[in-house]
Parts: structure tokens; C-alpha cells; sequence
């Protein structure tokens, strides 16, 4: 509401004293609303070149180049391989207790 909060009781006294008073009051309202809404909003951006498409690196720029892998992916599998043929080559039948056999890996299990 653009102006002082009105009561109800507020309404009431001035229908009942001048009730055209209450008519100009309520006209003058909605014309302050339909000022506020008529008003321009913010002004649109401008329109976009032909053939632009969001997103594309602007002509004449390229995106940063890709950071290098430290490990190619065929060493990751390697690795991992190794890894599980290292578990697999003992027994390991203190694995369920809390003593660890004495193998590399589970030596190095409880290390870390």
C-alpha cells in the first residue's frame, strides 16, 4: 500500500462522514498502482550478434589448456592390479583377529 496503514475503524469513519472523500481516497490509490506497474522496467540487454551461441569462447580466444594426467590410465590399472595380486598371494589367515600375519602387506596395512 503506498501510503499510511489504514484500520478498519479508520474506514468506517470516513465512508460514514464524506463518503466521496473515501471515493477520490480509493481512486487514488489504484491510480498510484497502476503508475507503479505502467513504470518501464529495467531496460532489456541488447539483442545478441547472429550466430552467437552461449557458451562458445568468444572469436579469437581458445579455453585454458587441459592439465596433463601425473598417471597415464593404463598405470592406474597397473597399479591396481599389482595391488590386488599383493592381498591375494598370502594366506592371511589372521586377517579377522586383530594380529596380522606377518606378510609385506599386511605389515604394511598396519602401518598405515
Amino acid at each position: 500500500m503506498n501510503g499510511p496503514e489504514l484500520e478498519p475503524e479508520d474506514v468506517a469513519a470516513m465512508r460514514r462522514e464524506s463518503p466521496e472523500d473515501w471515493r477520490r481516497y480509493l481512486r487514488q490509490q489504484i491510480a498510484n498502482g497502476k503508475q507503479r506497474r505502467d513504470m518501464p522496467t529495467a531496460a532489456a540487454p541488447p539483442p545478441r550478434p547472429p550466430g552467437h551461441r552461449p557458451g562458445a569462447w568468444p572469436s579469437g580466444t581458445s579455453p585454458p589448456e587441459a592439465r596433463p594426467q601425473a598417471h597415464p590410465p593404463g598405470q592406474w590399472g597397473a597399479a591396481l592390479n599389482e595391488y590386488r595380486a599383493a592381498l591375494m598371494a598370502d594366506d592371511h589367515t589372521q586377517l579377522t583377529s586383530d594380529q596380522p600375519c606377518g606378510c609385506v602387506t599386511c605389515q604394511l596395512t598396519k602401518e598405515n
